[in-house]
């Protein structure tokens, strides 16, 4: 593990500040937290554990924001925060009994496939808001939703980056059309995937806590501050930030590991 030194902890508070505020704006922030905790000389499993715990607390925010649309949105959809503490737990379990050899050639994968969700997650809330599906309430149509759900927060539990646009899918795909309604119920979907996850990965002890109290400041300070900044610098610069951000990094461990 790395040293405490006090020019890490602010890497590591910077790097949640700046995903917290990107998360806001734009979402994919995991793709900003992660390679920078590995740069800090965090194993992989380790940092993708502290990342999670440590831009958590931005999760609240988004709860509190969405707060009228989740009250109003389908009673039945709520049900599906079941598959998703399922899952979580299912995916946070994955992670622990995955070998930090192993996860390191995994992750190179991971992270190109969340950069690629994110770069295309435009198109695709576009079809969803002018598609949406039809709603079937069957058992069929229920079990289908929560088997996808459980898929999601099984990938969620295990690597987060990118989750939250594969919900955004699965509700287009179950029959939500509503944009406002699926972004509250991804944030109520994300807050149980991550939060089942976390206590997980602290009972693992895969979690380096002067990291991740540093983050959670940083979550917080730009889950509030900093977002402002984000949003004035445009939606559509951050997520280009992001995209650049992502796939570079997906080169560097895709060197790093197999070369």
């Amino acid at each position: 593990m790395p040293s405490v030194e006090p020019g890490h902890v602010a890497a590591a508070f910077l790097a949640s500040l700046v995903a917290a505020a990107i998360n806001s704006v734009a979402g994919g922030g995991t793709l900003i937290s992660f390679p920078v905790l590995v740069a800090l000389g965090l194993p992989s499993v380790v940092a993708n554990a502290t990342s999670t715990v440590g831009i958590w607390p931005g999760t609240l925010g988004s709860i509190w924001g969405f707060r009228r649309e989740l009250a109003r949105a389908d009673p039945v959809m709520r049900w599906l925060v079941i598959p998703c503490f399922v899952g979580g737990a299912a995916g946070a379990l994955l992670l622990r009994q995955t070998s930090s050899a192993t996860f390191d050639r995994i992750v190179p994968f991971l992270v190109l496939f969340a950069s690629i969700l994110f770069a295309i997650r435009g198109k695709a809330q576009e079809w969803l808001r002018t598609k949406g599906g039809q709603e079937h309430r069957t058992r069929a149509w229920l079990a289908g939703a929560a088997v996808a759900t459980l898929a999601v927060g099984v990938y969620g539990g295990y690597f987060g980056a990118g989750m939250s646009i594969m919900m955004l899918s699965m509700l287009g795909i179950v029959g939500m059309s509503d944009i406002l309604e699926m972004n509250a119920l991804t944030s109520l979907f994300s807050l149980c995937v991550n939060g089942v996850a976390i206590a997980l990965f602290i009972a693992a002890k895969l979690v380096y806590w002067p990291f991740v109290l540093a983050m959670a400041v940083g979550a917080l300070v730009g889950g509030y501050g900093a977002a402002g900044i984000a949003r004035r610098i445009g939606r559509q610069a951050v997520s280009r930030l992001v995209i650049v951000v992502g796939f570079t990094v997906s080169v560097v461990f895709f060197v790093r590991e197999f070369t």
